[in-house]
């Protein structure tokens, strides 16, 4: 991992500065509060420090020279781990554009034919930290990044195509199958998580049977579809929480639940406090503490 000090430098020096082509150069100086995050489909690599996420059953712990990949939109719960002004956390993130996987996908290897986890972490290698680096210096040759960016980001995401994460990568640029299909079971629930639903409903939406529902849903997101709707349930509950910590079983109400101490029991169980405590904590905490970045 010898570009790892260089990959270090350039991130730091470079941090909260504008950046081309879906790049994002992110330093924290303080560990953070485990916090309600949404993931896109995105490679980011820590330079320094450390980040943990949970996602349903998967835990996901990460640090120096490890990346994390998301093939799509899945609710986390995520902090920053480890962090200090005299060694701050330290992450590049980089957009995963589907035209462009879709287009590599015709010379990768195939497919396994099952679905891949939404979201996978790794130990970068060394030809994927020395793609990232040839990246990064870019960002201080103007003249070279026009010409030579969009050469080094494909090199960059065929590496990731290639390693023992690629499953993950491939879905983003598959246009149809099972993939698609979770994907739409995904944003149906969104956008209903405050409505009662049988899974029948899901799978219909879907286009699947309850059967390949269950198990390519849970292949992905390591949750079932109900287990999935109680998250996105609880996470609007405390963003909503945040923004007014006023009343919290309209809150709950708000996002779906019936009883008030159902509500506080599996809020409690997720975040470790009853929803009014842990919004009055979280009010007096400073707001770099509550980064989900």
């Amino acid at each position: 991992m010898t570009a790892l000090p260089e990959i270090r430098d350039l991130v730091l020096r470079h941090a909260g500065r504008p950046t081309p082509g879906g790049l994002v150069l992110h330093r924290t100086d303080t560990p953070t509060e485990p916090m309600p995050a949404q993931t896109a489909p995105l490679f980011a690599l820590v330079a320094q420090g450390a980040k943990y996420a949970v996602l349903g059953d998967g835990v996901f712990s990460y640090g120096v020279g490890q990346f994390i990949v998301a093939s799509m939109e899945l609710p986390v719960i995520s902090h920053v781990s480890q962090a200090s002004r005299a060694e701050p956390y330290l992450v590049l993130g980089l957009a995963l554009r589907p035209s462009l996987i879709a287009d590599l996908l015709l010379d990768a290897p195939p497919a396994t034919g099952e679905p891949a986890a939404g979201i996978a972490v790794s130990t970068a290698d060394d030809d994927l930290l020395d793609a990232v680096v040839r990246l990064l210096r870019l960002l201080d040759r103007p003249d070279d990044q026009r010409v030579l960016w969009a050469g080094v980001e494909r090199e960059l995401v065929w590496r990731l195509l290639t390693s023992e994460q690629g499953g993950t990568v491939r879905q983003i640029g598959v246009g149809d199958g099972n993939v698609v299909q979770i994907e739409r079971a995904i944003r149906w629930i969104r956008e209903h998580h405050a409505d009662l639903f049988r899974v029948e409903d899901v799978a219909r939406v879907a286009g699947m049977s309850v059967t390949s529902l269950h198990r390519h849903f849970r292949a992905i997101t390591t949750m079932t579809p109900i287990q999935f709707q109680k998250l996105v349930r609880l996470q609007e509950a405390r963003a909503r929480l945040l923004a007014d910590p006023g009343d919290v079983a309209a809150v709950g109400f708000a996002v779906g639940y019936e009883s008030a101490s159902q509500f506080s029991r599996e809020y409690r169980r997720l975040f470790g406090l009853p929803p009014g405590r842990d919004a009055a904590r979280l009010a007096r905490l400073d707001p770099a503490r509550l980064a989900t970045v």
